[in-house]
């Protein structure tokens, strides 16, 4: 299991735990739909990083890490609707918004070195 060796997994599943305990207070943990979907963006990031590093080869990998990339836009996209509704302020969530552009750095910089020249 090579991928738990990756900082990009290991920060993505940091993350991931960080928004369940984020979800777990206030007002969005009675907010089942958009907690719930928060949740699942989040481990959809660490687990397709996971899946992609043990599937072999370069292409499925790279496949499986711009899944991640996706998964990470769309809890971006859910953390700033929860501050739009009210949720929480801005401020507690900007070191979310920083760990999710430096995961998508890593996974950026991933991507191009497992990709063909």
């Amino acid at each position: 299991m090579n991928f738990k060796k990756l900082n990009v997994w290991q920060k993505s599943k940091d993350l991931a735990i960080q928004v369940y305990k984020l979800t777990d207070q206030g007002k969005i943990a009675h907010d089942f739909g958009l907690r719930d979907q928060m949740r699942r963006a989040a481990v959809s990031i660490c687990s397709n990083i996971a899946e992609g590093d043990e599937r072999g080869t370069n292409k499925d990998s790279i496949r499986f890490l711009y899944i991640a990339k996706g998964s990470l836009a769309e809890l971006l996209t859910q953390l700033e609707i929860s501050v739009g509704i009210g949720y929480f302020p801005q401020e507690q969530l900007r070191p979310f918004e920083k760990e999710i552009i430096d995961i998508g750095k890593m996974l950026g910089s991933l991507i191009k070195a497992r990709s063909p020249l």
